[in-house]
Order: structure tokens, then C-alpha cells, then sequence
């Protein structure tokens, strides 16, 4: 049964653990078709910049327009993961998003934690980060910070490009500390199409830029919420990420954050 108890272990200690080839074939079809139809007609929640070299196409919420990636998040393997990960009997969909790096583009992703960024309290929180190209280091992949979902810390939120849209300040969140200057334990894997990470929404990650020429780096993430998450409806939050639905402190029940799980 997946997770291994081992994986649970991992997740519980570090924030992030890597899970080899748990998405099956006919699933990476599904969304790898999904991903060329989002690019070729972007959803509404589209951020995309191309920086000298290369292409960065991203978006949000894409379950809400595509059935590929609506069947994936709501009849796929994942929500069974999430569901033993969080030891909860119910599981929330919160959203999806893609982050495609195509060959060349150096940008990188700055460190950051997830929640923050999120109209979302509770401590069940998590994603799944699978890529459908091979992934390493040249080519993007992910590092988090080990145990940092443990630190009960709230990162402000800051553009992830040059010229992307500001934040407000969240109530209680603090600058981002310099990790690249050294003294965490960091993780990072390389990975295969079938492969997913699974992560904390608090545990700090970041991703180097595609500096590969020739391969793509197709990644997608989705996130769930276990039993006692609520909505929140203060400053700091990504506003595409609101639901109009909800008032603050809400259960998220919603056609927005449907019930996935069982």
C-alpha cells in the first residue's frame, strides 16, 4: 500500500518525500494531453513570461476547464495518498497548477512555502508535484528545506517574476530567510514521468531554472485539504484563489473546493 510506511515516515519528519512510480502511464497520457490543450488556449488564470530564452507557462485552477485534469484530481490515484498522508476520512480538491519551464528558461523559483500564498487554515494541508518530462537538476528540479513545515512559520508571500503582481502583507508573516547562504539540510531528487513528490504546504521549497536546451520541464501540482481546514478570507492570500463562496472561517465545501475523498 502506498504510502510505504517509510514514505509516511519521510513526510511526517522532513515535510517532502519522493515517491517512484506511482502514476500509471495511461494517467500521464491523460494529463500530458491536457497540459498541450492549457498551452494552446490558456485557461483564465494564465501567468506565462518569456525571458530572453526559453518559456515559462503557468496556470491555476485548470481542473475547473479541462477533463483531463478534472478526472486526474477527482477519480486519480493521489487522492487516496493524500488521504493516508493526512490521516483524515475526508479530503477537500483545493486547486491545480502547472509550471511548464521550456528548454532554456533560467528563471528560477524562489524559495518559498505554499500556505502562505493560500486563502487556507489547518494543518492538513498538502500537494503532489509530478513531472511529465525526466527531471534534474539542470533541467529545474525541486528542493525543500527539511522539517521547515515543522518551524510554525509564515513566509510572505513575493512574486515568483519580474513585474508579477504584488501581495499584501500577511498578519504574522516574516521575510523569507537566505537559504541558499547555507546551514539547512535541503532535499532534492531527480525524477522520472511516474514519479511524485509529496509536500507539506508549509515545508519551504524552491526550483533552480530549465538550463537544459533540449528538454522540457512539464511539471503539475495538485492540492488537497483534510478534515478541518477552513476558509480564510484575510490579507495575503493570492486573490485568483478566492472563493466568493465562502466567508472566513468557513468549511471549505464547495463547488470550488469539491470533496474528493471518499
Amino acid at each position: 500500500m502506498r504510502p510505504t510506511a517509510h514514505e509516511q515516515a519521510e513526510f511526517e519528519r522532513d515535510g517532502a518525500v519522493l515517491m517512484k512510480g506511482v502514476v500509471p502511464a495511461a494517467w500521464l497520457a491523460v494529463l500530458a494531453d491536457a497540459i498541450e490543450r492549457d498551452i494552446a488556449d490558456p485557461g483564465p488564470y494564465f501567468v506565462g513570461y518569456r525571458p530572453g530564452v526559453g518559456r515559462f507557462h503557468g496556470n491555476q485552477r485548470v481542473w475547473e476547464n479541462d477533463e483531463g485534469f478534472r478526472a486526474f484530481c477527482c477519480e486519480g490515484p493521489l487522492r487516496a495518498f493524500a488521504a493516508r498522508f493526512l490521516a483524515t476520512r475526508r479530503l477537500n480538491l483545493f486547486y491545480d497548477q502547472l509550471f511548464i519551464k521550456e528548454p532554456g528558461t533560467k528563471q528560477p523559483t524562489r524559495w518559498h512555502n505554499d500556505q502562505p500564498y493560500w486563502p487556507v487554515r489547518g494543518w492538513p494541508v498538502m500537494s503532489f508535484w509530478l513531472p511529465l518530462d525526466p527531471v534534474t537538476r539542470e533541467s529545474g528540479a525541486l528542493a525543500f528545506v527539511a522539517g521547515s513545515h515543522r518551524w510554525g512559520r509564515w513566509f510572505q508571500p513575493e512574486p515568483f517574476a519580474e513585474g508579477g503582481a504584488s501581495y499584501e502583507q500577511g498578519e504574522g508573516y516574516e521575510p523569507m530567510p537566505d537559504i541558499d547562504a547555507g546551514g539547512y539540510r535541503l532535499l532534492s531528487w531527480d525524477m522520472e514521468p511516474g514519479d511524485a513528490l509529496a509536500f507539506h504546504a508549509l515545508t519551504v521549497h524552491g526550483a533552480g531554472g530549465n538550463l537544459t536546451t533540449d528538454v522540457r520541464r512539464r511539471g503539475y501540482a495538485v492540492r488537497y485539504c483534510g478534515e478541518g481546514c477552513t476558509y480564510f478570507a484575510g490579507p495575503g492570500p493570492n486573490l485568483d484563489l478566492r472563493n466568493p463562496a465562502l466567508d472566513d472561517g468557513d468549511a471549505l465545501d464547495s463547488a470550488q473546493y469539491p470533496v474528493v475523498w471518499p
